[in-house]
């Protein structure tokens, strides 16, 4: 892609956050390169949201979808993508939002990683919390994630405010129709989604939004299971559906040889971490069905990681050295 074309898209999905949402409408504006276009998704809030969007509408580059019917979040993430033109696809909760470099660093990552399909950042917590999470304090290659993810449900991502995907990557799983599935959480889909289309994720260490912490989140502060105790057997169904809507979608079908599948996948990771080995060890001695590959296949995985051992590119020996992955 030329890096002078690479056109930017920022997605706001809100819901019922006018309190919020001049705050995260604004950190976009306010970025120090700009977002080509900024597409509010309002799902048809019953507080004062659209008078404050419509304060917006003004600007060039801001657009606004005003939807007419309650379809939750997933159904403003179909409608946000189908009217986005951005190369780059970013996610904004209404009620969040970005620190004033976040679009650079982000652009400056993909120009940098010609490959890169989908980064997620590390965040800062405020509100009723704060903090600062990060799943690691260096950048990392997380290579692709479709066989694990398939086979042993890793979700390798984060909240909604913090991702970014190619646009292609996006075309391939949205839209998705089961949007009753996800009226919230529906970031699972993004994550889920992105990897099983065969998406090259990193991760970007610098903590470069901010995550509100409120009584109104909608995941952060509810107990799921004193909701609805059987919620662990509906997600799972949830789960499932989703999963094979984007398979049948993009016409995947398992691999002959899921042993030499899973030891490539993880060549992939530039500096695996020992629960990389653990995770594929674990897919290929259950789902393998050719006994010769589940064996052959633990023997090449035991040789890799002898190998990445030896050379020391396990993800601890290899940050204490290089500083990166």
């Amino acid at each position: 892609m030329d890096k002078t074309k690479m056109k930017t898209s920022c997605l706001i999905n809100n819901y019922n956050y006018a309190e919020f949402l001049s705050e995260a409408i604004n950190s976009a504006l306010n970025q120090t390169v700009k977002f080509d276009e900024i597409i509010i998704v309002d799902d048809a809030s019953t507080d004062n949201s659209a008078e404050v969007i419509n304060k917006f509408t003004q600007v060039t580059s801001v657009k606004s979808i005003l939807k007419e019917k309650n379809q939750g979040q997933l159904s403003s993430f179909n409608e946000g993508f189908l009217a986005a033109t951005g190369d780059i696809i970013f996610f904004l909760d209404a009620d969040d939002i970005y620190e004033p470099e976040y679009l650079e660093n982000a652009i400056n990552f993909y120009n940098r990683r010609s490959e890169c399909d989908f980064i997620f950042c590390a965040y800062k917590k405020f509100g009723a919390v704060q903090g600062t999470f990060q799943d690691d304090v260096v950048d990392l290659d997380l290579g692709y994630s479709v066989i694990r993810t398939l086979y042993n449900g890793e979700w390798i991502g984060s909240i909604t405010s913090t991702l970014s995907i190619r646009r292609e990557i996006v075309g391939k799983f949205l839209p998705i129709p089961n949007i009753e599935d996800w009226r919230v959480r529906a970031d699972d889909c993004l994550v889920w989604g992105a990897s099983l289309v065969g998406a090259k994720k990193f991760y970007m260490s610098k903590p470069l939004v901010m995550y509100r912490i409120h009584e109104n989140n909608h995941y952060y502060n509810k107990n799921f299971l004193d909701v609805d105790k059987n919620y662990k057997y509906k997600r799972f169904w949830k789960c499932n559906s989703l999963f094979n809507y984007i398979l049948q979608k993009n016409n995947f079908t398992s691999p002959l040889l899921l042993a030499f599948t899973s030891i490539n996948e993880l060549k992939t990771i530039p500096c695996p971490k020992y629960l990389d080995f653990v995770t594929y060890l674990k897919i290929i001695f259950l789902f393998e069905h050719s006994f010769y590959w589940k064996i052959k296949g633990i023997i090449f995985l035991f040789s890799y990681f002898l190998k990445i051992l030896i050379t020391g590119k396990l993800k601890k020996l290899y940050v204490i050295n290089n500083g990166s992955c």
